[in-house]
């Protein structure tokens, strides 16, 4: 559960990635972004399209794990591949 670094639709951003899956046939990851360039407040969780994505680096910062969804109820996906352990 490592901070990852990328760019984003030409933005840099810090994000935790929290889920991996497809989406309405996109493959996405919901991340947490606590750093880095946005147009909203940080920290925010943001959807990522992969195909978006591009120069990602794994950084030595580590994350406790899945963070409390304010709903209460997790995005339902098509797929999910991989998802984050609660904490």
């Amino acid at each position: 559960m490592r901070l990852i670094r990328l760019r984003y639709l030409d933005r840099e951003r810090i994000v935790e990635p929290h889920d991996y899956g497809e989406h309405k046939g996109t493959v996405k990851v919901l991340t947490y972004q606590v750093g880095g360039s946005s147009s909203r407040p940080l920290p925010n969780w943001r959807w990522m399209d992969v195909q978006q994505i591009s120069d990602a680096q794994l950084l030595d910062q580590i994350f406790p794990g899945g963070r409390p969804i304010a709903s209460g109820k997790h995005h339902k996906w098509d797929r999910l591949f991989i998802r984050v352990k609660p904490r």
